[in-house]
């Protein structure tokens, strides 16, 4: 497991240095999959965006996953995964993680290649959609549409930071 850590400390002029967190983003594939490249490239391009990264690598077993989300309550939960069984595995764990009450409002997504016949069809990706998941992208699906998520994502995450009294 690899985790990135780190507190940005605020100075606005007027006062003491306050401490604040930045958002956390649970990075995990499913528990049928072993790849591990896309692990590190999304690692890389979620730290860019100035998420703290939690990893947890190739062949997570749903258990873990629910445990992490427990314990540490992230901000974005990413779920990549390219063995093709992202539906079946990715419903189950949907389930799991919607369950706990305070992941119940995150967001959460899943993407990559969801299913061994290439992109899905519209009403398999609606079923991940209905089974919790805020989004969903497919296999081939461009990085820009991910991108344009990660950026609303930020910028609610960053508005709501700010009207809880940090500064961001």
């Amino acid at each position: 497991m690899t985790t990135t850590r780190s507190i940005v400390r605020i100075d606005s002029g007027d006062g003491p240095t306050v401490p604040r967190r930045r958002a956390t983003a649970l990075l995990t594939t499913l528990q049928s999959d072993s790849h591990t490249w896309n692990l590190v490239f999304l690692q890389i391009h979620l730290e860019g965006l100035g998420y703290d990264v939690v990893n947890l690598g190739p062949c997570v077993p749903d258990e873990l996953i629910v445990q992490e989300c427990r314990r540490r309550v992230p901000d974005l939960v990413v779920v990549s995964t390219l063995n093709g069984h992202g539906v079946t595995d990715g419903l189950r764990v949907i389930r799991r993680i919607r369950s706990i009450p305070a992941m119940s409002d995150k967001p959460v997504v899943i993407g990559g290649k969801l299913g061994v016949g290439g992109r899905q069809p519209l009403h398999v990706v609606a079923k991940l959609v209905d089974s919790g998941y805020d989004a969903v992208f497919d296999d081939g699906a461009p990085m820009a549409e991910f991108d344009r998520y990660l950026h609303r994502v930020v910028a609610r995450q960053r508005r709501a930071l700010s009207s809880a009294g940090g500064t961001g």
